[in-house]
């Protein structure tokens, strides 16, 4: 399944997305804004969001790093992983977190205005560090009132130092975090969980724990990838939107 450009209108001029949609589209379907990890839109990150466009859903990624001076949209494995991890953590710290999180929020704008889609059932899903953004866009959309209808996250890399926005996050949502993760400890996650769940209040939130699944365990990189996780959460994330977010029925 290939993609289309969408521009993104923002306060800072149209930001480049690229959109996926399901075949043979007969109603408006629920849309999903994907939200890269590090390394940009690569390839990885394009197959998810196609995955999840064959799933039934208008997924849209922003192009975040077209902020950047030179302009980028994917940073490809290297074989070198540890210079492969810093260039990407490198680029994350180029674009400032509040750019990033006002394009996140400017790409669901975009996606509820498509006319394929039902406005009023966009959600957010993010990886790494997108999956900090996404918690962050998603307690900013709250705040304006017009919360995503659901929030997806793998090892959400900033979420440790976003808690104090977990009171506006109450939307249906699903984290995933691997035991042998050493960027985001387990104590840090046994945090995390208290603080989205609002100490086990919230029925609606989860979070589920992977074991042996490092950080990133879902990109296929040798140096990143645990099957057995990845696995396990593509198959909970698949149940999770058939509940909360329906693209079918």
């Amino acid at each position: 399944m290939s993609a289309t450009t969408l521009p993104i209108p923002t306060d800072a001029g149209d930001l480049p997305g690229l959109l996926w949609l399901p075949e043979n589209l007969e109603r408006p379907i629920p849309g999903l804004v994907v939200l890269q990890e590090i390394f940009g839109l690569s390839e990885y990150m394009q197959q998810r969001c196609a995955d999840l466009a064959a799933l039934g859903y208008a997924v849209l990624a922003p192009q975040l790093f077209a902020r950047l001076d030179p302009p980028l949209v994917g940073l490809e494995d290297w074989d070198d992983a540890e210079s492969w991890l810093e260039e990407g953590m490198a680029l994350t710290q180029q674009l400032p977190w509040d750019r990033a999180e006002a394009d996140a929020l400017a790409a669901v704008n975009a996606l509820r205005a498509h006319g394929a889609v039902d406005a009023e059932r966009v959600g957010l899903f993010g990886f790494c560090y997108g999956g900090g953004l996404a918690f962050s866009a998603a307690a900013a959309a709250a705040q304006e009132e017009r919360p995503p209808a659901i929030l997806v996250s793998y090892y959400g890399s900033a979420l440790s130092t976003l808690l104090a926005l977990a009171e506006h996050v109450t939307v249906p949502s699903l984290h995933h975090f691997g035991t042998a993760d050493t960027f985001i400890p387990i104590d840090q996650v046994e945090q995390i969980r208290d603080a989205v769940t609002a100490g086990g209040s919230r029925e609606q939130v989860r979070l589920e724990l992977h074991e042996g699944g490092g950080h990133a365990f879902d990109n296929p990189h040798p140096f990143l990838h645990h099957a057995p996780s990845a696995e396990a959460a593509w198959q909970q994330t698949v149940g999770f939107l058939a509940q909360t977010l329906p693209s079918r029925g």
